[in-house]
């Protein structure tokens, strides 16, 4: 098939160093198992669907499996956005992400909690992310669907790299997040909410750029996998969205 997708060997040398260590057996070739998942992934494909030229569609899933619940995928988004280099301009937001009805369950089996949660708009779960001035993904949360921006955006506060200003909706205009992001030396530009008593002043010219994380959004669900969730596992979607923000923006 020609519009196979094929990882370079820069790419790869770039990403080997997040894989784990092979013990006994050599592995399969990583280069084309890693291909494989990437393109189904992608495309939005059954399992077994995927090309022969991937090799077995068996491997091909027991690997994404197994990576995904040492957490191999989340660490190689990591420390390639960790490489990116500072940036003066930070954005963040959230987005809802509908559960299919394969994975649309609320009994929680299991060690880890499913992420999907019930709002107006049925079962879900939600992403919250930070990016940096060229819209490009840095910090990724996943959380059920009813949890708010705010509240998402304390659980990665720590995790927020320092900059000099910070874009975000009318969601995260919370006097405890301005008093944070100050305190560390970076300027809000929130605008804020209907009910505040005494409105708090923002650039509207600044706030114009807040479109790049808008679009960080749409090109991220244009992997249908990440539009809609398909994984009953709250590991292997986070999984897949990590593979999706590495290979559209930091390879």
């Amino acid at each position: 098939m020609s519009n196979l997708f094929w990882l370079s060997a820069a790419q790869m040398r770039r990403i080997e160093p997040c894989f784990p260590v092979s013990h006994g057996v050599p592995r399969v070739d990583d280069r084309r198992v890693i291909s494989g998942i990437i393109f189904v992934i992608r495309n939005g494909l059954r399992w077994r669907d995927a090309p022969k030229d991937y090799g077995p569609h068996k491997t091909i899933y027991n690997r994404f499996v197994r990576w995904s619940r040492l957490g191999v995928f989340n660490r190689i988004f990591a420390e390639l956005a960790a490489k990116g280099g500072r940036s003066e301009r930070l954005m963040i937001d959230a987005t809802h992400l509908k559960a299919h009805r394969t994975a649309a369950s609320l009994l929680k089996k299991g060690l880890f909690p499913r992420r999907i949660g019930r709002t107006k708009g049925g079962l879900n779960s939600k992403l919250h992310v930070v990016c940096d001035g060229q819209g490009r993904p840095l910090v990724m949360l996943l959380s059920e669907g009813q949890m708010s921006d705010y509240k998402g955006a304390a659980l990665m506060f720590d995790a927020i790299p320092d900059a000099g200003t910070m874009l975000a909706d009318k969601g995260y205009d919370a006097d405890w997040f301005r008093t944070a992001l100050k305190q560390r030396g970076i300027v809000p530009c929130i605008p804020s909410r209907s009910n505040r008593r005494m409105p708090v002043g923002y650039d509207p010219t600044v706030y114009r750029l807040r479109h790049k994380i808008e679009n960080m959004f749409g090109r991220l669900k244009d992997w249908r996998p990440i539009h809609t969730r398909y994984d009953r596992c709250a590991h292997t979607f986070m999984s897949a969205i990590c593979i999706a923000a590495t290979v559209i923006f930091w390879l």
